[in-house]
């Protein structure tokens, strides 16, 4: 693991909810980068709640830490809402959350991508079906010259807009490429075709801040 990445915010994507017993409800992932310790307070994106890590479990035993490159699986304090595809983070460092964005795709694939024509995402362990709104340009490799153009064909590269069918958590790929990257997948025969970078949010979701402050509030009148 890069030591660059343990200086980076906490994040981890949750992959899967661990339920062994009605007793236990634990969320396991890969911790992409930063630290998280017993007590610490984060976010559930991309709903924005706040709570406090009650607990960091491993198959060898509980940790009072954990750090980037570490899979573990995490408790919470409260009762929240929390599933697949949702992302842990550090709570006063939150990734950004956003139904359209703005990416560099690279096309991988005969068939062209086509502005309008909905794909499969992947990022992190969130899955979306987007679509390109707008193909600004295409990238000369050789010159890195901005082109006008109506597709990207199989090795060329794009600077796009694509829009989501609902808000996403993410960070822009410069900040971190686990939390930045993403690939796009032909939903009829599940061909992966592009992957891509995402440079930044076009439109930030407008609730996530305000189900934060409830449940802080909800917090500090139980403390």
């Amino acid at each position: 693991v890069e030591e660059s990445l343990t200086h980076k915010p906490f994040r981890m994507p949750v992959q899967w909810v661990n339920r062994p017993h009605q007793d236990f409800r634990g969320f396991s992932g890969l911790v992409t980068s930063g630290t998280v310790s017993r007590g610490d307070r984060v976010r559930v994106m991309p709903k924005g709640i706040v709570t406090e890590v009650q607990q960091i479990c491993t198959y060898d035993g509980d940790l009072s830490s954990a750090i980037a490159g570490q899979s573990v699986t995490v408790t919470l304090r409260d009762e929240v809402d929390v599933s697949r595809g949702d992302m842990l983070v550090d709570a006063s460092s939150p990734a950004g959350v956003t139904d359209q964005f703005q990416a560099t795709v690279v096309w991988m694939h005969e068939d062209a991508l086509l502005p309008g024509r909905p794909y499969l995402m992947k990022l992190g362990t969130q899955t979306a079906t987007v679509n390109v709104s707008l193909l600004k340009h295409k990238i000369n490799v050789n010159t890195l010259e901005k082109l006008a153009a109506r597709n990207l064909d199989l090795n060329e590269i794009g600077v796009c807009n694509l829009s989501a069918d609902r808000p996403l958590a993410f960070d822009s790929y410069a900040d971190n490429r686990d939390t930045g990257g993403f690939i796009l997948i032909d939903r009829m025969n599940n061909n992966t075709v592009g992957a891509g970078m995402i440079h930044f949010a076009l439109r930030r979701a407008d609730n996530i801040h305000w189900q934060a402050l409830d449940l802080n509030k909800t917090l500090r009148a139980e403390q």
